[in-house]
C-alpha cells in the first residue's frame, strides 16, 4: 500500500497510518501543521472533521444499526451478498489484478473502497474478493464502530495482518483484504486521487464527481439499489400512495465520468415474521415516514401469519471512462 493512498481532511497532506495514530505530514498544512487521527479502541478512524458534520451525531442510528444486523445476520439478504462478491471477484480477475504473480518490490497495491458500508455485512464478504486493502467508509460512527469490532475480532484489520493473510506470499483470489475502517463523508474522501481500483457504494449515495476523483482510470464502480417492486406489500400496507422506486435516475448523472457495462437483478421472496419485519421498517426509512397506526397494524398482521413479501435490487456495474487526449 503507497504512503500516499490516505490524506489528511483537514489540509489534504499525505496521512500514514499506524496501529495507534495517524498522522499526515503536514506538507500542504500554511503552518506546516502535523494533524494526528487516533485509532479508537474497535479499530476505527475518524476522519470526520467536526465542520464536515451537518449534524451532532450524523449518520443511522444504532437502533437501525441493530435492527440490520439482526436481519442481514439471518441471510435474508444473501442473494445479493453472493452476487456482489461474485462480481467484484470477476471485475477484478478479468483485468489481471490479482491473478497475475507480482514481484514484490514492484507490487501495486490493489485498493477498493466500500462507500456507505455501515456495519459491513457486505463489507465482510467483499475482503474475500482479491483486493489487497478494503476500505470501509462511512458517516455513522456507530456503524462503523461495529464493523471495525468485527473485524479486529477476526483479525482483519489492517494492522494485524501478516504477509500470508495480505496475499503477498500467495497471491490468489481467495486472499483477506486489509479492512480500513473510517467515519468520513463520501463528499470529502480521504483518500488520494486516482488511488482506488473500484468502489461499491450499496443503498448509498452516488457522488459522481467524488467518486471519479477517487478512481483509477478505467476503475469500476458498482451500484445496488432497490428496483421497482421492492417489498411492493409492505409499502402497500404502510402508505396510501406508493412511490416506484426510479432505479435509475443518478446514471445521467454519472454518465460523464463513467460507462454503464453491465444491469443485473436479483430478486428474493421473504416470509417474516413480526419481528424480523420489525427489523426490516427500522432499518429502513419506513420507520419514520409511516404512521405510527399504519406500522402497528402492519406488525399485528404479521404476529397471527408470516408476512410474505419480495426483495428486488438492480445492480448496475460501470467503468471510469479514460480521459480523451487531444491531439497537439
Amino acid at each position: 500500500m503507497p504512503v500516499t493512498l490516505f490524506i489528511c481532511p483537514l489540509c489534504q497532506s499525505p496521512l500514514t497510518p499506524a496501529a495507534d495514530t495517524w498522522r499526515c505530514d503536514g506538507s500542504l498544512s500554511p503552518k506546516q501543521t502535523l494533524h494526528p487521527f487516533d485509532v479508537a479502541r474497535q479499530g476505527y478512524v475518524n476522519l470526520l472533521p467536526v465542520q464536515q458534520k451537518k449534524s451532532k451525531a450524523p449518520g443511522d442510528s444504532q437502533a437501525s444499526i441493530d435492527a440490520r444486523q439482526r436481519f442481514l445476520n439471518a441471510g435474508y439478504y444473501e442473494p445479493l451478498q453472493v452476487f456482489i462478491c461474485q462480481q467484484m471477484a470477476q471485475l477484478l480477475a478479468q483485468d489481471n489484478l490479482i491473478t497475475e504473480p507480482k514481484i514484490e518490490q514492484n507490487k501495486t497495491s490493489v485498493n477498493w473502497l466500500d462507500i456507505g458500508c455501515g456495519e459491513g455485512y457486505y463489507t465482510q464478504a467483499m475482503a474475500q474478493t482479491g483486493m489487497d486493502v478494503l476500505v470501509a467508509a462511512d458517516i455513522s460512527k456507530p456503524a462503523v464502530a461495529s464493523l471495525a469490532k468485527v473485524s479486529k475480532t477476526a483479525n482483519r484489520l489492517w494492522y494485524q495482518q501478516s504477509d500470508e493473510q495480505k496475499g503477498t506470499q500467495n497471491n490468489t483470489p481467495n486472499k483477506m483484504a486489509a479492512i480500513y475502517p473510517l467515519v468520513t463523508s463520501a463528499a470529502n474522501l480521504p483518500l488520494a486521487p486516482h488511488s482506488m481500483a473500484g468502489i461499491s457504494s450499496i443503498f448509498s449515495p452516488i457522488l459522481p464527481e467524488a467518486f471519479a476523483k477517487a478512481l483509477q482510470d478505467e476503475g469500476y464502480l458498482l451500484i445496488a439499489k432497490p428496483d421497482v417492486g421492492h417489498l411492493t406489500t409492505i409499502r402497500e400496507a404502510l402508505f396510501d400512495s406508493v412511490r416506484e422506486h426510479d432505479s435509475d435516475k443518478f446514471l445521467h448523472e454519472l454518465a460523464p465520468y463513467f460507462t454503464l457495462i453491465g444491469t443485473h437483478y436479483i430478486n428474493t421472496a421473504l416470509s417474516l415474521s413480526a419481528d424480523v419485519l420489525a427489523d426490516l421498517l427500522t432499518m429502513t426509512p419506513y420507520a419514520y415516514r409511516a404512521r405510527s397506526e399504519k406500522r402497528q397494524a402492519l406488525l399485528a398482521t404479521a404476529k397471527t401469519q408470516a408476512f410474505d413479501t419480495e426483495a428486488k435490487f438492480v445492480v448496475y456495474i460501470l467503468q471510469k471512462t479514460r480521459p480523451t487526449v487531444s491531439a497537439p
